[in-house]
C-alpha cells in the first residue's frame, strides 16, 4: 500500500509540474505568434488528445515527462523536415533571438514562480514551526554517521561555526550540511567540545539515514493508535506515556525505539502512565520492532505566523534555499567531495521522498521543492535541455551570428545521448541502492 501511495504522489506531482513547465513554453510561443503543433503531458502511446485550433493537446500513457512541439524548432523530436524550406513567419526559427530566448525560458520561469507560490501558500496556511535550541534540554539523539564524527547521544549543540545556535533547525541548513570546515560546539559532561563535520558528510548520510543525523532527544506521548496492532490489543490510548519496557525505564522516544528493536518478535511487559495512574500489560512486539502507534513529541515548539503579503518573501527565501542547495551539491560533486552515485537519484528516490503516508502539506512541500529542482536542472547548459537552447541563443545575441541548423541538430543529438545516459544512470542507481541498501 505504501508503494502505491508513493507512486500516486510521484505521478500527480510530476504531472502538475510538467504541465506547468510546458505551459510556460506554449504560452510564450503563442504570445509571439509561433505555431504550437502539440502540447503533451506524458509520452506516447497516446491516452487522450483533443485538437483545438492549430494545437493538439495530448496526455500520454508514460507520465514521466512532457513536451511542446513548436513549428520550426529543432528539439528533442529531431523533426528537421521543415529546415529545407524557407522560414515561415509563424515558425520559431523566423523570430528574433530575444523572443526565442523568452520562449525557452518560459518553462523554467513558470516552475520558479510555481515553487515560490506553493511555498508562500504553505507559509501563509501553516506558518513556520520552530524549536529553540535552549529548549532542547535533554540534548540530541545521533545516528551512526553522527557517532562516527564524534557526536554522542545527550550532547547539547550550543554553537555552529562558533556562532550561538538559536533555533535547532539551523543544524540542518545547507550551509551546515554542505559547507566546508563546518564545526559543532557541544556541551558534554560539563565541558565544551568542538566537533568538525567532514566535507563528504552528505555522502555518509546517504549511506546511513540523513533524516536522523541529529534529532532532539524528546519525551513523548501516544498520539494515535493504529488498529489491529499490538498497541491497540493492549488498549493503548491517546495521551498515554510508556514508562517501562521489561526492566528498562523509558523517558525518551529513542529509548523506546531501542528497547522495542531488542524485543522484536517477543512478548514483553509494558508499563503505561495514564493521567498519573500506572497500568501494566503484556504485548507481542512485531518482527519490525514496533508497537503500532504514532508519537507526539513533548518539547515546546512555537509557530511563526505570516500575513498574506509577508508569506511571499518567506516563500521566496525557501525557494532560493532549494536552488542554493542544488548549486552547492553540484559543486561538491565536481570538486570530488561528494559521489555522483550517492547524490543523484531518479523516480524511485523521488517517490521515497514523498513517503508512504499522504498529507496535503507534505505533498505540496515536496512538489514545490521538485518545481525548483526541475527549474534548476532544465537551466543546465546541456543541449536537449532548455539551458542548452538558452546557451546557443545567448551566443547568437552576443555574437550576432546564429549557429547553423545542422549544428543545432547535431548538438541536439549529443544532448539527447547525454540526457538519456543521465536518466539511465539515475534509474539504475535507484535500483542499485534499493537492492543493496
Amino acid at each position: 500500500m505504501d508503494a502505491l501511495v508513493m507512486a500516486a504522489q510521484l505521478i500527480l506531482g510530476l504531472t502538475i509540474l510538467v504541465g506547468i513547465h510546458e505551459l510556460g513554453h506554449m504560452l510564450a510561443a503563442k504570445w509571439f505568434g509561433m505555431r504550437v503543433e502539440k502540447y503533451a503531458i506524458g509520452f506516447p502511446p497516446k491516452l487522450v488528445s483533443k485538437q483545438v485550433g492549430e494545437t493538439e493537446y495530448m496526455i500520454g500513457m508514460i507520465p514521466l515527462g512532457g513536451f511542446v512541439k513548436i513549428t520550426g524548432m529543432v528539439d528533442e523530436s529531431l523533426d528537421t523536415a521543415m529546415l529545407a524550406q524557407e522560414p515561415q513567419p509563424w515558425e520559431f526559427r523566423a523570430k528574433p533571438a530575444w523572443q526565442r530566448l523568452i520562449v525557452m525560458m518560459g518553462g523554467i520561469i513558470f516552475n520558479v514562480i510555481t515553487g515560490i507560490i506553493i511555498f508562500a501558500a504553505l507559509t501563509y496556511a501553516y506558518g513556520e514551526s520552530y524549536l529553540l535550541a535552549e529548549d532542547v534540554k535533554y540534548g540530541i539523539v545521533t545516528n551512526n554517521t553522527a557517532k562516527k564524527i564524534g557526536l554522542r547521544d545527550g550532547d547539547k549543540i550550543v554553537a555552529v561555526n562558533g556562532k550561538p545556535l538559536v533555533e535547532f533547525n539551523d543544524v540542518y541548513s545547507p550551509d551546515v550540511l554542505l559547507g566546508s570546515n563546518t564545526t559543532f560546539t557541544v556541551e558534554r559532561d560539563g565541558q565544551q567540545l568542538t566537533i568538525p563535520l567532514p566535507a563528504n558528510l552528505m555522502d555518509q548520510l546517504i549511506d546511513d539515514d540523513k533524516t536522523s543525523f541529529v534529532l532532539p532527544r524528546e519525551p513523548f506521548e501516544v498520539a494515535k493508535v493504529q488498529s489491529g496492532t499490538a498497541a491497540s490489543k493492549i488498549g493503548l490510548q491517546k495521551g498515554d506515556k510508556i514508562v517501562r519496557i521489561g526492566n528498562k525505564p523509558i523517558q525518551f522516544f529513542d529509548e523506546l525505539q531501542a528497547e522495542l528493536k531488542k524485543s522484536a518478535g517477543k512478548t514483553v511487559e509494558i508499563e503505561i502512565d495514564r493521567n498519573g495512574q500506572r497500568i501494566s500489560n503484556k504485548a507481542q512486539i512485531d518482527e519490525s520492532g514496533t508497537l503500532g502507534f504514532n508519537s507526539k513529541p513533548l518539547l515546546p515548539r512555537a509557530t511563526r505566523e505570516y500575513g498574506f503579503l509577508e508569506s511571499f518573501p518567506a516563500g521566496l527565501d525557501r525557494a532560493y534555499m532549494i536552488i542554493s542547495t542544488q548549486i552547492k551539491g553540484f559543486g561538491k560533486i565536481f570538486s570530488g567531495e561528494a559521489s555522483a552515485s550517492k547524490s543523484i537519484g531518479g523516480p524511485l528516490m523521488i517517490a521515497q521522498t514523498f513517503g508512504g503516508d499522504f498529507s496535503w502539506a507534505n505533498f505540496w512541500t515536496i512538489t514545490a521543492m521538485l518545481s525548483m529542482v526541475l527549474a534548476f536542472m532544465n537551466f543546465l547548459p546541456i543541449p536537449a535541455l532548455d539551458g542548452g537552447h538558452v546557451m546557443f541563443l545567448t551566443y547568437e545575441m552576443v555574437s550576432g551570428r546564429k549557429p547553423s541548423d545542422k549544428f543545432l541538430e547535431n548538438a541536439q543529438k549529443v544532448g539527447m545521448v547525454l540526457l538519456l545516459g543521465l536518466m539511465a544512470f539515475a534509474i539504475f542507481n535507484d535500483f542499485f541502492k534499493l537492492l543493496f541498501k
